[in-house]
């Protein structure tokens, strides 16, 4: 396979990892509401719309943000809207998107948990959008660094690198057989199959970013690894305080 993939639309050649970004968020929307209709959990339409413009706002702001500080003096040395607009990151994505549909919900006045419906949806939105990563190989900042193990493979350099792409999809299957376990369980509280989402994630992320070229920005930390952490600390709360105030569930 020679790297980048590309398509022919329109007379254009169109790398891979747009053309299924916009597939997965596609079909993931398709399948979203989908589950709402199957959905006994019936939500009004003020507090749905707020949530999908809280969600859509702070996913958009914190993908950006987050991906153009992953280097934060490339940015200020040289300051380019183009590239400021291209760079992107599904971690700045989630957690931000997590604040602007917090802020919806108090604003709405709705204390009820959103967040289960969406998990498998964002999953599948994922799955599809690391194809698009892995056929992009080098192109895009989404691969690994150089390996001699045996997963390694060409990604359109000379170096065998890890595809970080791959192992993302083999995770979010393997996590998304696992939570269907736990879903088909009735004894776990609203909004709990989210948080196991986000904090099983979010830590997945952490440690895959060690095999990824990074700015070490906080020992040998980089921005993504830092944002993973808060949120890893947050939802290892969340959790904590889900089953405490819910003894019957646990």
């Amino acid at each position: 396979m020679d790297f980048p993939v590309t398509f022919q639309m329109f007379g254009k050649s169109v790398l891979a990892h747009p053309l299924f970004e916009a597939l997965g968020m596609f079909i993931g929307m398709r399948y979203y509401f989908y589950l709402k209709r199957k959905s006994r959990e019936k939500t009004s339409f003020n507090t749905s719309a707020a949530v999908l413009i809280g969600a859509t706002a702070g996913a958009l702001l914190g993908s950006k943000l987050i991906g153009n500080l992953e280097n934060p003096y490339k940015l200020f040395e040289h300051f380019d809207l183009r590239t400021i607009w291209t760079n992107n990151t599904i971690v700045g994505g989630l957690a931000f998107g997590l604040i602007g549909v917090e802020l919806a919900k108090k604003i709405v006045g709705h204390k009820e948990s959103t967040g289960d419906l969406i998990v498998f949806p964002l999953m599948l939105a994922m799955i599809i959008g690391r194809i698009g990563c892995f056929l992009t190989g080098i192109y895009e900042e989404t691969y690994g660094v150089p390996t001699d193990s045996v997963f390694g493979m060409y990604l359109g350099d000379q170096y065998r690198r890890h595809p970080v792409a791959l192992y993302e999809i083999a995770f979010l299957i393997a996590l998304w057989v696992v939570l269907k376990v736990i879903q088909r369980k009735s004894n776990y509280p609203s909004g709990f199959i989210f948080q196991l989402f986000m904090l099983c994630y979010f830590t997945f992320r952490f440690l895959l970013d060690f095999i990824k070229p990074r700015l070490e920005l906080a020992g040998t930390l980089g921005t993504i690894q830092m944002v993973c952490i808060c949120v890893i600390i947050y939802y290892i709360y969340k959790i904590k305080n889900t089953f405490r105030f819910n003894h019957s569930y646990i």
